[in-house]
């Protein structure tokens, strides 16, 4: 498919029936129009949501939408999309940012402190650290947290919009396609179209998409060998790098440590690199099965593809690399005619916190919270407009708001926290639901590097 047959479109909006049942998304003017003509009413703000007056699903023919998901570590990608005979039209667009290294980092301070009160001696209980069991299937809470969040955005995509179908990136990399002479569906890792994707993908991944060497982005790449074939190097995926065309002609067939003898931090640099674990990949990889699992639950037909075959996919559409982009080329696929032009990113905030109290640097209060939480009818996370008409605050402010009991809020916009807004001057828009909203416009620029040749494997200029 040529570059110049995709297109950006805007997001469309989501519309139910006068009983609350989905139908099929719509174009904006379209909304906009209903809207103005008193045949329907706003449902939602955000994701936006309109609700018509006068039809029912029975009046209707609904033709359904598929969700595309591609799971990660940090941010989970999903899209909406109609799909036709193979032919994929993008309607809307969210990236999930997920809080799983904060729930990690505050489980270890937790424990740290545990373990401090029983060295201590100062246990008012008896211990239970040795009587616990874990049911089978359990996952730490910083990996249940992305298996919840994920599931939490499809099931609220399953009330807004007709969704028959579901396509998930169920392996980001294929681990038999990555090492030599095992497949698992055959010679089609080693022969057919998908045959060295897992491992271009998981190098440009791995390597952030610039040169080992030099640090050059934006550039061809080339797959080096830290130790060259011709003196015994390994295909493995630890002897594996990238590298310009420039440094890889001029480190040729010369050993990493020769090569980069004359900068010492830089050759520690990239060996420590390319054994590193990657912690967000074992994070994919522990909750893959676990979101395949709740997602069958749901009743939905489920399909699953690796991470080569999305790559493959952006390759032949010209396609740039983000986490939404990445959701609508999941699966088996012909052509992508549209996406989204706008992306809304849904940030995990939480709902709160039990603490009552604020401690200081030393670990004793400093202050208490109020028990209420609702102030002069707001809480803490609300999605609030406040118009302010004169001051240095002047102006409309939309976000989250942070409630005072004063009466005087700050609220977060895009744009920074506005502090000291009036409660008299905001507007509530959408309760707090543990998420925050923004929207930022979808990557615009295409994949700049050509996709190898029809087969291509393991070779000095064998990556783009």
């Amino acid at each position: 498919m040529s570059e110049g047959a995709n297109r950006e479109v805007h997001p469309a909006v989501f519309v139910l029936d006068k009983r609350g049942h989905p139908l099929d998304l719509c174009h904006p003017a379209r909304a906009r129009r209903l809207l103005a003509a008193g045949r329907a009413v706003v449902h939602r703000h955000t994701p936006f949501v309109i609700r018509l007056k006068d039809r029912s699903a029975a009046d209707c023919v609904v033709n359904g939408v598929v969700i595309g998901i591609d799971p990660g570590s940090k941010h989970t990608g999903l899209a909406v999309f109609t799909d036709h005979d193979g032919s994929r039209a993008g309607r809307y667009a969210i990236q999930l940012d997920h809080r799983g290294a904060l729930i990690r980092d505050r489980l270890a301070s937790r424990a740290a402190l545990r373990r401090g009160r029983r060295s201590r001696n100062l246990r008012y209980r008896t211990p239970r650290f040795l009587n616990r069991t874990k049911p089978k299937g359990w996952l730490a809470p910083s990996l249940r947290h992305r298996v919840d969040t994920t599931m939490s955005q499809v099931v609220r995509l399953t009330r807004w919009a007709p969704v028959r179908a579901v396509q998930v990136e169920r392996v980001s990399f294929d681990t038999c396609a990555l090492s030599a002479g095992k497949s698992l569906e055959g010679a089609e890792y080693q022969q057919g179209t998908l045959a060295g994707y897992e491992v271009r993908e998981y190098l440009l991944a791995t390597w952030g998409r610039t040169c080992a060497y030099c640090g050059a982005s934006g550039v061809p790449l080339n797959l080096d060998h830290l130790h060259p074939r011709s003196r015994g190097g390994s295909d493995r995926i630890s002897n594996l790098t990238l590298a310009c065309i420039r440094c890889n002609q001029a480190k040729n067939a010369t050993p990493v440590e020769v090569f980069l003898k004359d900068r010492p931090a830089l050759l520690a640099k990239i060996l420590k690199q390319a054994k590193a674990p990657l912690r967000d990949a074992a994070a994919v990889n522990a909750t893959r099965w676990a979101l395949w699992r709740a997602l069958e639950a749901t009743g939905l037909s489920v399909h699953t593809a690796s991470g080569g075959r999305t790559k493959w996919n952006r390759s032949r559409t010209g396609a740039a690399k983000s986490h939404t982009l990445d959701a609508l080329h999941v699966g088996h696929l012909e052509n992508v005619t549209a996406w989204p032009s706008k992306v809304l990113v849904v940030k995990a905030t939480g709902r709160g916190t039990y603490a009552r109290t604020r401690p200081d640097r030393y670990g004793f209060p400093r202050l208490r919270l109020p028990r209420t939480k609702q102030v002069k009818g707001f809480t803490t996370g609300d999605l609030v407009r406040a118009t302010v008409p004169t001051g240095k605050k002047a102006g409309v402010h939309t976000g989250r708001v942070a409630v005072r009991s004063t009466g005087s809020f700050n609220i977060t916009t895009r744009h920074g926290t506005v502090q000291g807004i009036s409660h008299r001057h905001v507007h509530l828009l959408q309760r707090a639901d543990g998420y925050g909203y923004t929207t930022h416009p979808e990557t615009r620029h295409h994949a700049t590097f050509p996709p190898p040749p029809e087969g291509g494997g393991l070779h000095a200029g064998g990556i783009r």
